[in-house]
């Protein structure tokens, strides 16, 4: 089990300070002691502090305080990539809906970099049968204005954006002067909050701040639950 969760120390920032500025194997060996302390152990403990809480938003959620659970690896995957930097100079965590750990439910996710955090809630990408339930729902006159309020009430409560509207033109099929059309450019659905990291971050305060953010984007990712993965075939089964 990992320490209570005290807030990120110093050599947290300082890790991610350093792995941004020798992001090579050479540094990355020399300061293995560092990437446990700080990197790992750290994440595990604030996993451990924040899942409980989440939890309480939704009983459903899961969480695990190990690497490839909640703690993604901090070796980047370079094969398909001009980008070939070897590790990733932030903290990434994910908290998921469902039997296993996975994409095809919505979440909250959390990264950190050694000046700026982004954290929300939603789906990034969704799959072919979730496409379907996902349009039919934004178009669906109960569901659809349901989806309208819970962005206007995300959008009310701070500096959230909602994001993954990736496509240009409205799906072939559907109507491109439907009210709610815009909902259809939509690949995904997230909320998040992208700024400077809360001065609680050292602290056991950090917490209650991340969780206050995680409140206020939870109605995108209820909706997704509620709409679009109880609407997927795979969700019947």
């Amino acid at each position: 089990m990992a320490k209570s969760f005290q807030g990120f120390p110093e050599g947290t920032f300082q890790f991610l300070n350093g792995i941004t500025r020798n992001n090579n194997k050479a540094w990355f060996d020399n300061h293995r002691d560092d990437y446990q302390a700080y990197y790992v152990d750290a994440a595990r403990s604030f996993v451990e502090a924040l899942g409980p809480r989440l939890s309480k938003l939704s009983p459903t959620l899961k969480y695990e305080a190990s690497i490839n659970g909640s703690l993604f690896r901090i070796n980047r995957d370079v094969r398909f990539s001009k980008d070939r930097r070897p590790y990733k100079n932030h903290i990434d965590l994910w908290f998921w809906h469902g039997d296993r750990r996975g994409w095809d439910s919505p979440g909250f996710f959390f990264r950190m970099f050694a000046d700026r955090l982004i954290l929300g809630a939603g789906m990034h990408k969704f799959e072919k049968a979730q496409f379907d339930a996902y349009r039919n729902a934004a178009v669906d006159d109960r569901s659809g204005k349901a989806l309208v309020k819970a962005l206007a009430k995300v959008t009310a409560a701070g500096p959230y954006t909602i994001g993954q509207a990736t496509r240009k033109t409205v799906p072939r099929g559907f109507d491109a002067n439907h009210e709610r059309a815009a909902l259809l450019l939509h690949e995904g659905l997230t909320a998040e909050y992208d700024g400077a990291i809360d001065k609680s971050a050292g602290t056991t305060r950090f917490v209650d701040v991340c969780i206050g953010h995680f409140k206020a984007v939870w109605p995108v990712a209820r909706w997704l639950l509620d709409e679009v993965v109880a609407g997927t075939p795979r969700a019947r089964s």
